[in-house]
């Protein structure tokens, strides 16, 4: 990974993150590995993992003595991370002169710190598991990002490392800026004279259920978006179906894939935190770059418009959150059924707040209620209620509106006094431990199980029942 010099990025001003006086690489190394020998609470789980038969085999009593276990290995790491997560990251970043994105971030540190979080070859094992079979080493995994994005010092840098272009999209760059055009299994992108990005979303198969390659597609084409200078603007809209009920429709998003949840393939760092703090996170903040042409800021920003044909479910709902301008079809509906399914829905408590009030929030993320374009509340979370015939003249206005040279300033500073970057982590360094914790509960893997099963439905819920 190539060394950069830090800067202050978008996370704040280098000298108030500066690492404060804390263990030295040597120290902190020697410092958990005496912990870890003295407590034995590592080892003890380690030893039961080797003995135990799989998770789904364990007795009521073997289930108990594991987590028992579990609970006292996650208390050290806890205590210790606490206490050294500023010495630990400087370990690992040579004091933030390397960026390292969160999947090389706990590489490096498995690698420097045996034991503190797990090693490639557990969480490679874990990936081959179905979610109920796994063993929740992702857990630990969020021990550790949420003591990093806890830190002003730590954290702020981890942030300005993801908004990074990925190496994908730079190697992508060259042909797009060219021809305008990049197909992924998960996306189109599309620019035109016009000065616009197409980004659209063509899961066709699964109504754009989102799994960890269309994660990895989005994140793709909004770099490509952001650094091509030829595109002023970008879109967001769902592709035609080929799913039996929409064929032919547009449909914008049905939300995380709960087939892929529940056969364990929705991980805490490719999937659910890549996420917010890859693509949705570069639809706000925009790609942190070295150019000497953007010696005024780092980064490079564009205003988006999201189109919602259908519905926006779930993360489809998330997207129009950080979007500019979001236009909707009559018919179409908005919901956050995360609570039903039981996990987080991303950063959608932290947003949906400032968007609609506490009162809606709740009835929206804790009781599952939907939000139709046509009723009076949706006029808080979309600006234009079209018909579906007049959709595609609608979207192509409001590309037009966002086409200014002011908008990009103004967009960056309603973006700080709305959500600023210290508090966003905030919510970030918790959300890291919550969402694994969630995604490792029993009712969760109950749930998702019976979501993802093939079943009837009615239209009316026939997106929640098809994804995947």
């Amino acid at each position: 990974m190539p060394a950069r010099q830090g800067q202050p990025g978008e996370s704040g001003e280098a000298g108030r993150d500066a690492r404060p006086a804390s263990p030295g690489p040597g120290d902190v190394r020697d410092a958990w590995s005496r912990l870890a020998a003295s407590s034995g609470a590592v080892a003890r789980v380690d030893d039961l993992l080797a003995a135990l038969p799989d998770p789904l085999a364990r007795t009521a009593g073997q289930r108990a003595e594991l987590a028992a276990a579990q609970d006292a290995a996650r208390a050290l790491r806890t205590r210790f991370l606490d206490a050294h997560a500023d010495a630990v990251y400087a370990l690992l970043t040579e004091d933030r002169t390397v960026d390292l994105r969160i999947d090389e971030l706990l590489e490096a540190a498995a690698g420097a710190l045996p034991g503190l979080v797990p090693d490639a070859a557990l969480i490679a094992a874990e990936r081959g598991r179905v979610q109920a079979d796994k063993e929740g080493h992702e857990i630990d995994q969020g021990i550790f990002l949420r003591a990093v994005l806890r830190s002003p010092y730590a954290g702020s840098h981890l942030l300005d490392a993801m908004l990074r272009p990925t190496p994908r999209a730079l190697a992508l760059l060259p042909e797009f800026t060219r021809t305008g055009l990049v197909e992924t299994e998960s996306v189109r992108l599309e620019r035109r004279d016009d000065g616009v990005a197409r980004l659209t979303l063509c899961r066709d198969d699964c109504l754009n259920a989102e799994d960890s390659r269309q994660v990895d597609d989005m994140e793709t084409a909004v770099d490509l978006a952001l650094l091509d200078p030829a595109v002023r603007v970008g879109l967001l809209r769902g592709g035609e179906m080929t799913h039996p009920r929409y064929r032919g429709r547009r449909v914008f998003s049905a939300g995380i894939n709960l087939k892929s949840l529940s056969s364990g393939d929705i991980p805490l760092v490719g999937f659910l935190l890549r996420r917010e703090l890859g693509y949705l996170h570069k639809l706000v903040r925009g790609v942190l770059t070295d150019h000497p042409g953007q010696w005024h800021s780092p980064r490079v920003e564009k205003p988006w418009v999201a189109a919602v044909d259908g519905f926006a479910i779930g993360g489809g709902t998330q997207v129009l959150l950080v979007c500019d301008h979001v236009l909707a079809a009559s018919d179409a509906y908005l919901s956050l059924p995360a609570a039903k399914e039981g996990i987080i829905p991303g950063v959608a408590n932290f947003r949906f707040t400032r968007y609609v009030g506490p009162r809606p929030a709740r009835q929206v993320i804790l009781g599952g209620r939907r939000i139709r374009a046509a009723e009076p509340d949706a006029r808080f979370l979309v600006d234009e209620v079209v018909e579906p015939e007049d959709m595609d003249a609608a979207v192509e206005r409001s590309l037009a509106r966002l086409d200014g040279a002011a908008v990009l300033t103004n967009r960056r500073m309603l973006n700080l006094a709305e959500e600023p970057p210290d508090a966003f982590r905030a919510y970030m360094a918790e959300f890291a431990l919550q969402q694994a914790l969630r995604i490792y509960g029993q009712d969760v893997i109950d749930k998702v199980g019976r979501f993802a099963a093939a079943r009837p439905a009615p239209p009316d819920e026939a997106a929640a029942a098809a994804r995947g």
